[in-house]
């Protein structure tokens, strides 16, 4: 039988050991005379706060591609998988609807938990019963899993790992952290920032949508709270501390 399934659920599963490091060492090979074997030497937490800003601050970006975070997310729907994977700089592995028969749970949307008990959350349960309810039989009679799966919604969960390099996870949270992004890859690209930032602060110290590093992109779009969002963003980053 079908499930709700609970709130997205992400993980570090693999990140590059010394991220912020590395990028120092690799902007410090670009502004310096140094040879690689100098980059072999210690650097202090203060060169890097120092080699990291100032990469930052010129949008040298190409640096930060050599640090890498593999994350693993369950919980979101196929919907929002379907979004994640627009991001094509990045890898993914993700859970088959054609070889894994797995119990269908779905992902309801906040506007209609906040009905529940009500006729459209009602029908919208009774729905995904249905649609539960003829995949199964389908199974049952022989119908091949990746033929089956075509009565399945977009609401249906799924399974995804996630590998992508800091700067790419830089484009990602500028656009999905946003207000205006869908509320479930929102949630998950809240999860993600917490855990970058954990890892790498100071790579991640100005991640977040254009709002929080100046004036907000979306022109006539806008939430109109940016101070809202630089707040809320200050707030994960403060939760990875």
């Amino acid at each position: 039988m079908p499930g709700a399934l609970p709130s997205v659920n992400v993980i570090l599963l693999q990140c590059t050991p010394e991220p912020e490091r590395l990028v120092a060492l690799a902007a410090r090979l670009c502004y310096s005379p140094a040879s690689i074997g100098d980059l072999q030497q210690e650097i202090s937490r203060k060169d890097v706060r120092d080699l990291v800003g100032r990469v930052l601050s010129m949008g040298h970006a190409s640096v930060l591609e050599h640090v890498t975070l593999t994350y693993g997310v369950e919980g979101i729907s196929r919907a929002t998988s379907h979004q994640l994977v627009r991001h094509r700089i990045a890898s993914y592995s993700q859970q088959s609807q054609r070889y894994v028969a797995a119990t269908f749970g779905y992902v309801t949307p906040p506007s209609l938990g906040r009905r529940k008990g009500g006729r459209l959350a009602n029908r919208f349960d009774r729905h995904m019963k249905r649609c539960a309810e003829l995949y199964q039989e389908m199974l049952a009679a022989g119908i091949p899993a990746e033929d089956a799966r075509f009565v399945l919604p977009n609401a249906t969960g799924t399974k995804i790992l996630v590998s992508m390099n800091a700067r790419e996870l830089h484009h990602f949270f500028a656009l999905r952290l946003c207000r205006r992004a869908q509320w479930e890859i929102r949630e998950m690209a809240k999860r993600m920032l917490v855990i970058a930032h954990g890892k790498a602060p100071l790579l991640f110290e100005s991640a977040g949508p254009g709002c929080v590093r100046g004036r907000c992109p979306e022109g006539k779009m806008s939430c109109g709270d940016s101070a809202g969002v630089k707040k809320e963003i200050a707030a994960l980053r403060g939760d990875a501390r």
